[in-house]
């Protein structure tokens, strides 16, 4: 089963890759990696939710955005490898950064929403190396940031 065939069979729709923000490059490919710019949450150029987690934010929606981020990133690898989402070998490590209260400490519980979506879409080859990362903001006040490093073909 392809990629999108999956997705197809997920109801999901893989979004437009987002256009860089500043001075950077979406997707960077090294060899057989290809190292992902961080996504924020984001449907048609707008965040789906804002604030910190714990305060304006819950954890089910972080964790909403958190797989609202993975699917941008998703998007941003489709647009630069040559057969799509199908070059994926495998997710070799995401990051997940949380904008939270200071005491904030589920983290990991946010990062599932990553996790999660990309196991549901990739299957095995989305299973991941992972960190959880507590930060005091993100760009546009975005709840979270995901990045990915990919092995590709």
């Amino acid at each position: 089963m392809t990629i999108a065939q999956r997705l197809n069979e997920l109801g999901v729709t893989l979004p437009p890759a987002a256009a860089p923000g500043g001075n950077y490059t979406p997707a960077n490919r090294v060899g057989d990696l290809l190292f992902l710019a961080g996504q924020l949450p984001t449907l048609e150029g707008t965040l789906v939710t804002v604030g910190k987690v714990g305060a304006d934010v819950t954890i089910e929606q972080a964790q909403e955005a958190a797989g609202i981020a993975a699917l941008n990133a998703l998007a941003a690898a489709a647009a630069a490898l040559d057969g799509g989402l199908d070059a994926i070998e495998k997710v070799a490590r995401t990051t997940v950064y949380v904008n939270a209260v200071p005491d904030f400490d589920q983290q990991s519980l946010v990062a599932n929403g990553a996790s999660d979506l990309l196991v549901s879409i990739l299957g095995d080859a989305g299973r991941h190396a992972r960190s959880a990362i507590g930060v005091g903001s993100l760009p546009r006040n975005a709840p979270v940031e995901v990045e990915l490093t990919l092995h590709v073909r």
